[in-house]
């Protein structure tokens, strides 16, 4: 009977969305207290309901029960029991009701830290939260449940997907989807400023620690997500622009270019209108992202919960959410106030064109991936947009967004003069120059890669730590938000590098080897030493031995492994990697040619790391910026 309870827990949970969607907007209109104050109960109700459906839904999956047709699918007798709780969202049905979960999460933490804000606006931000849940319940109920009977039940289940039976599976969805659905906040509060006609500064200060948090989850969750394909899908990259990567990003981006946006409206009133559209916009390619994925129109290494079946109703739910949006967008945003003037030489006009680069870097994004479905639809061929076209054009974008970083916080707002900003970093920039210059001529290979990163790096770095002294030396001190945009800036100098510096200085060679036999690349060595036979919880590998040696001293021993897995046969290839700050040694072991020998894939990969030790900065300085007592304090502000 627990399944058949969570059904009922999931009914009523839609019920709850549907009164909190339809009561507090209209006490809101109407200025009914008592219809507004059912907002807030409303918003816990839900959290317990989908909550008490996933942990039976989790139980499900512990228990082994086959005669759920989603656990019988996505697990087997065989699954360690780690991966049975992870299980619950490897596949469509439950990746869904986590990420309603999440958005419930959020739901409520939006009604428990909220109470400073007006009531009218706290019903229009849960109402508009309730009607995003009404389509995501409606979505698991209607087309995608996950209680669903099986009958007979089956004897066995048909496993995890081996490439989710990782490590990464445990954390990387969740923290992607709690990016996604974060953005959902924001969203709301746009709408409830259309709905209200005017942008109040204290719910700008309230509602951009939200934007942060959210922002920054969503960096960790695609770093996270970088990192495990890394290794393993045993192909050494850390980036392929698959079309589930892009959907991902383009929230991050247009995340980013809504922080400064929402700091700029808050703190002088300047474009209101372009805040909410980006706003809108971030939560609406959220949602984009969430959806394509499983209408089985994006193909990638990820579309591993794809159903074609599903695809109208999430157009419908798509189109009533983002072109109501819009629509709302179109009609009210002429009603509210431009806000002050600035000047040409002005940190908001600085702050305006990291708006304009990033979101045409998204729009690029977006087009690249969207293009080739829209050719196929119209007959117009099978079209491929690949990692040239991303590539190029996202540096092209890229390249004077790094040149602006360093200038935003030093410049005034409003004016400013342009020489004596110039004049404070000018002999940085000299520094960065020849920095870049030296690594140009150091570099063993892709000398202008390596230049750039390093040059863009130092440039980003050293501009930053210039804001810094000149803060300190100034009033003694920098706030929680300035600490967290230095910490921010500094882990993008340090990505920068990482990413051009090991896309420049890559090394990788596949050879066939027998017991005995070594490669040598560069200063390291690779000696080869056989393969045995591992026998897993519900797997058989081949499991090979690689002695790794730098200039002619050992530095590791690495298994890489070729594993079958018992249910289904899939082979999948565990990388041996030994990481380093310097670099990575990447092994990974390919097919047996026959008398003792097999292919290997060797790479020297270096700064990899600095990747994701970038990304994680970012997300620290979002989380530090969330954190500052100016946003916590519930101050009257006039209307900007």
């Amino acid at each position: 009977m627990l399944p058949e309870l969570g059904q009922v827990l999931m009914a009523l949970a839609l019920l709850v969305a549907a009164l909190q969607a339809l009561l507090p907007l209209a006490g809101a209109h109407r200025g009914e207290p008592r219809l507004m104050a059912v907002a807030r109960p409303a918003s816990y109700a839900m959290l317990a309901l989908v909550g008490g459906a996933f942990a039976l839904l989790t139980w499900a999956f512990v228990s082994q029960d086959f005669s759920v047709r989603y656990v019988a699918t996505n697990s087997n007798s065989l699954l360690p029991m780690v991966y049975r709780y992870t299980a619950v969202w490897g596949s469509h049905e439950g990746s869904l009701l986590l990420w309603v979960l999440v958005l419930c999460v959020w739901n409520a933490l939006v009604a428990a830290f909220s109470r400073a804000l007006p009531q009218a606006v706290v019903a229009r931000v849960l109402g508009v939260l309730g009607i995003v849940a009404c389509g995501f319940l409606a979505f698991l109920i209607f087309t995608s449940n996950p209680f669903e009977r099986l009958l007979p039940a089956a004897a066995e289940g048909r496993d995890l997907n081996p490439l989710l039976q990782d490590p990464g599976m445990i954390i990387h969805p969740p923290m992607q989807y709690v990016g996604w659905a974060g953005f959902s906040v924001p969203f709301a509060f746009a709408i409830a400023a259309l709905l209200d006609g005017h942008i109040d500064a204290r719910w700008l200060r309230w509602v951009r620690p939200w934007t942060n948090v959210a922002w920054a989850f969503l960096t960790v969750g695609i770093a996270l997500g970088s990192w495990w394909a890394y290794y393993e899908l045993g192909w050494g990259g850390w980036w392929f622009w698959d079309p589930v990567e892009n959907a991902a990003f383009m929230p991050w981006l247009v995340g980013a270019a809504l922080i400064h946006s929402q700091a700029v409206t808050e703190k002088r009133g300047s474009f209101p209108g372009w805040t909410l559209l980006l706003a809108i916009a971030a939560f609406s390619l959220s949602l984009m992202g969430t959806f394509l994925v499983r209408s089985g129109v994006l193909t990638s290494v990820h579309a591993f919960a794809a159903d074609p079946s599903r695809g109208l109703f999430i157009l419908v739910f798509l189109g009533l959410v983002i072109g109501g949006s819009l629509l709302l967008y179109a009609l009210r945003a002429g009603r509210l106030d431009p806000g002050a003037g600035f000047r040409p030489a002005s940190r908001e006009t600085l702050l305006l064109l990291n708006n304009l680069l990033l979101a045409s870097a998204c729009a690029m994004i977006l087009l690249g991936t969207l293009y080739p479905l829209l050719a196929d639809a119209l007959e117009l061929g099978k079209i491929s947009v690949g990692p040239p076209y991303f590539g190029l054009l996202f540096f092209v974008l890229m390249a004077p967004l790094l040149a602006l970083v360093p200038l935003g916080p030093l410049v005034r707002w409003q004016r400013d003069q342009a020489s004596k900003v110039a004049a404070l970093l000018l002999p940085w920039l000299g520094l960065a120059l020849v920095a870049g210059a030296v690594a140009y001529f150091a570099a063993p290979q892709g000398s202008w890669k390596t230049a750039a990163g390093v040059a863009g790096a130092a440039w980003v770095g050293l501009g930053t730590l210039r804001f810094v002294w000149a803060r300190l030396r100034n009033s003694g001190r920098l706030t929680a938000e300035m600490w967290g945009m230095v910490l921010a800036h500094l882990g993008l100098a340090v990505f920068v590098v990482g990413a051009l510096l090991v896309e420049a200085q890559n090394v990788q060679r596949e050879v066939a080897l027998k017991p005995g036999q070594a490669l040598e690349l560069g200063r390291y060595a690779f000696r080869f030493e056989g393969v045995d036979q591992l026998r897993g919880p519900n797997y058989l590998a081949d499991r090979g031995h690689v002695q790794v040696l730098r200039d002619g001293r050992p530095l590791a021993l690495l298994h890489p492994e070729k594993r079958a897995y018992a249910s289904g046969g899939q082979v999948m290839t565990e990388a041996g990697i030994r990481p380093g700050l310097a670099a990575d040694v990447y092994v990974a072991l390919g097919e047996s040619l026959g008398d003792g020998a097999w292919a290997v894939r060797v790479h020297v990969k270096p700064f990899v790391r600095w990747i994701w030790g970038g990304a994680a900065l970012m997300a620290l300085g979002g989380l530090v910026a969330a954190g500052d007592r100016r946003f916590r304090r519930a101050t009257k502000e006039k209307t900007a």
